[in-house]
């Protein structure tokens, strides 16, 4: 791991042609950059997809954050790139969502304020009162908006008004509402949701009772980006645990809570720290 306490991240997706790594390292260099680390990869198809991620130390760099924008758009533009920077020293704003379930809201606070997590957390929401007690032990902002099935367009744009531009991402810490498609459209990839199954087994409600149904030997969870189609988004992270014919619907419950609150922390890890390009419906994690 780099000791650089700044380092500038840039994430990169093109059609796969020759000469792509060799033209941004040049670029960095070009600028005084010095590389601390560098990784990508290639999809194999007749039309295949690079990706990269690199990172470098800013406080030898020359450019600007508007000069490097401005610079790379050439080197962009010959390889036909999707790219955005990162700055390690502008940490990312996330929005919590949840419900009554506390176990993941409260493993990503402990985990936040250890320093584990990079990220600043203006507020936290929730369709119930319950978890008020929790967010005050933090000093983080907590906001109660009900969500009525008869209103549920309305009282979904009251919150999207409330949220504006206040974050950069999302997190659904178990938060049991289904949003609505314009909610998801305004944080497009930028909504993190933790499924509480190993997808794509057991979509949609009560998986831990489907799970029992079907006697499965393992249960998981799953990190993803929202999309319109419900648990189907691009998966980020994923684990399980054993279970055997002795365990109830209960068991399965106290099992899965285990590896839902890491797998979604990892998740987030991985988010903030710029590990995350997406293709097509899936992820590419470096």
């Amino acid at each position: 791991m780099s000791t650089h306490e700044n380092t500038i991240t840039l994430l990169i997706s093109c059609p796969d042609k020759p000469g792509i790594v060799s033209a941004v390292s040049s670029f960095i260099h070009q600028h005084n950059g010095n590389i601390l680390e560098s990784d990508q990869y290639s999809t194999n198809h007749d039309d295949s997809t690079f990706f990269m991620r690199i990172s470098f130390a800013e406080d030898s760099f020359k450019l600007t954050p508007s000069e490097l924008t401005s610079a790379f758009q050439r080197v962009a533009v010959q390889f036909q790139m999707h790219w955005n920077v990162n700055y390690s020293r502008i940490r990312k704003r996330v929005g919590i969502l949840v419900s009554k379930y506390d176990h993941c809201l409260v493993d990503l606070l402990w985990r936040w304020k250890m320093g584990e997590l990079e990220m600043d957390i203006p507020f936290i929401i929730s369709n119930h009162p319950d978890l008020e007690s929790i967010a005050n032990m933090y000093t983080i902002p907590f906001y109660h908006f009900p969500v009525k099935r008869a209103t549920r367009q309305e009282d979904e744009r009251r919150m999207l008004d409330f949220i504006g531009d206040q974050v950069d991402f999302l997190i659904l810490a178990r938060y049991m509402q289904i949003l609505e498609q314009f909610f998801v459209e305004a944080f497009p990839r930028r909504i993190i949701n933790i499924h509480h199954s190993f997808l794509p087994a057991f979509i949609g409600a009560s998986p831990y009772n489907q799970a029992f149904q079907r006697g499965v030997k393992l249960i998981g969870a799953t990190a993803h980006y929202v999309t319109n189609n419900l648990d189907e988004g691009p998966i980020i992270e994923q684990d399980v645990i054993h279970c055997n014919h002795r365990d109830s619907v209960e068991d399965l419950i106290r099992k899965g809570r285990d590896v839902e609150r890491r797998v979604l922390a990892e998740a987030v890890r991985l988010h903030t720290s710029n590990r995350v390009l997406v293709y097509e419906n899936k992820t590419i994690v470096f």
